[in-house]
């Protein structure tokens, strides 16, 4: 029987704050195709010549402002999460980035220096709950990539997308328990935005998605590679454990790159909105990160608030991501179980 590995891959972090390694990192990040998905030239002239020189010293500053002692806050959380869990896991785990120095391909490196390549399963979990073009598939393709470069055979699956496992709700909800719900205007669900592009690229139909009127909420097999309607079911599902009134929530999408279509509305614009509308408590959540990291500790927790205040609000908390809690890490070795299991059944077959 082959031996079950892990490697959980998130999304990654520059080495240091400073304008060089931000650059360095932006630079690897924004020029990845499945993120900015111009033809090379396009993407290049777009990456290097316009937004590195005026994004790097603001996204440096950005850093500056969270970073800890030990280093990257995703970096550091994401490592704690993931030595917690050895802990308790009977199967081997490693943990990789898809950009930056802690690569899935060192990763795969000390994989098959520790285990070899001989009955060996390779069970590759990207920490997105939802699935995405510039993150799930990003993901894929560079293990196939770091797997080709190490001229490896391994054999290699993909855990699917936890958006809507009932333990990754439990563990959202658990997340909420210091917070009184019945004390806020307002709740936000607030998801990293994607292009509406990637959407459609990603269903495998072409016909679906943002064709079709109400398109997440029709039966359709894009759903299994639908970001937005992923992103909607783990709302719906949280909302409903959380006995939070239809009324009292709102999804939103942040971190918008560029002019082009994004899915709305904006968390930005509507926190400009909400104080005017009546709305000034609000508690905002960020479930599509499981780690807390640029997006919320900056964008949300300090830009964010700052735009909320000045609109007019008066109160502004925003939830910690799951980081390493306890019952997150015990929620993530049961998904490790289950994938073991389904695994082993369906090769059986």
């Amino acid at each position: 029987m082959a031996k079950d590995i892990f490697l959980f891959v998130n999304l990654g972090s520059p080495d240091s704050p400073s304008k060089k390694d931000v650059k360095k990192y932006l630079d690897t990040f924004l020029m990845d195709p499945y993120v900015i998905d111009l033809a090379w030239i396009w993407r290049a002239l777009l990456v290097k010549g316009i937004i590195l020189p005026f994004r790097t010293p603001n996204t440096s500053e950005a850093y500056k402002s969270i970073w800890l002692k030990e280093g990257s806050p995703l970096v550091i959380y994401t490592q704690n999460m993931v030595n917690k869990l050895k802990k308790i896991s009977s199967y081997p785990i490693y943990l990789g980035m898809t950009y930056g120095s802690l690569s899935i391909e060192k990763a795969i490196g000390e994989i098959m220096s520790d285990h070899g390549e001989e009955d060996v399963r390779l069970n590759v979990l990207p920490l997105f709950p939802h699935y995405a073009m510039s993150t799930t598939e990003a993901v894929i393709a560079m293990v196939k990539k770091a797997l080709k470069r190490k001229r490896s055979s391994l054999f290699f699956n993909v855990v699917s997308p936890f958006y809507n496992d009932e333990r990754y709700i439990e563990a959202l909800r658990k997340s909420l328990e210091g917070f009184d719900l019945s004390s806020y205007d307002k709740v936000l669900f607030s998801y990293h935005g994607l292009p509406v592009r990637h959407l459609r690229k990603t269903d495998p139909t072409k016909k679906h998605c943002f064709k079709v009127s109400d398109c997440c909420k029709a039966e359709s097999l894009a759903t299994e590679t639908c970001y937005r309607s992923h992103v909607l079911k783990t709302t719906e599902l949280l909302r409903e454990k959380l006995d939070l009134p239809v009324d009292q929530h709102m999804v939103t999408f942040q971190s918008r790159l560029g002019r082009d279509e994004w899915l709305t509305p904006s968390t930005e614009e509507v926190l400009k909105e909400l104080p005017g509308k009546g709305c000034k408590k609000i508690l905002l959540i960020s479930p599509s990160f499981v780690a807390d990291c640029l997006e919320t500790l900056e964008e949300l927790s300090i830009r964010g608030k700052e735009v909320f205040f000045e609109a007019g609000g008066t109160k502004m908390d925003v939830a910690p991501c799951l980081n390493e809690e306890d019952f997150w890490v015990e929620a993530l070795n049961e998904i490790l179980k289950d994938h073991c299991h389904e695994v082993t059944k369906s090769s059986q077959i």
